[in-house]
């Protein structure tokens, strides 16, 4: 399996599978448009062809992103794709020159045994609320914030 930034023609499989998890209440949902107009923030993993995990790095302020869209086919869930898929976000961010990287999310377990800490939702800028404020989930989501600092 190879780690590897989508390409357009990726956008639907991975609108498949972030909308199994968003459908089942583990991650937010994406419209397939906003898949395309992100794709370039997307890294995927293929198996035989077929998209088996994704995630997406999305650039916040100057020293801070996010990964957003952190999706392991539910068959390939515990063989260490997702922590792949992070690390490969992790690189991309400190290429870029940000040396922060948060997440929100319904699994911060898993985020934890990574390096992330819990932060308060309180300590991310304002601007990362643009997206949260339109979510019908909005203001009591159940997602937990995290900090990994490089």
């Amino acid at each position: 399996m190879n780690i590897r930034t989508a390409k357009v023609t990726d956008a639907k499989e991975i609108h498949e599978l972030i909308e199994f998890y968003a459908n089942n209440g583990k991650m937010l949902h994406r419209s397939l448009n906003t898949i395309y107009e992100t794709i370039q923030e997307f890294v995927i993993v293929e198996r035989d062809c077929k998209i088996v995990a994704c995630g997406a790095l999305h650039v916040s302020l100057e020293n801070l992103a996010e990964i957003k869209s952190l999706a392991v086919n539910k068959d390939f869930v515990g063989r260490g794709i997702g922590r792949n898929i992070v690390e490969k976000l992790q690189l991309n961010a400190k290429n870029l020159g940000v040396n922060k990287i948060f997440v929100l999310s319904f699994s911060p377990i898993f985020f934890i045994k990574l390096g992330f800490v819990i932060i308060p939702k309180e300590m991310l800028p304002y601007k990362i609320w643009t997206e949260c404020v339109n979510c019908h989930l909005f203001p009591n989501c159940g997602e937990t914030s995290l900090l990994f600092s490089m």
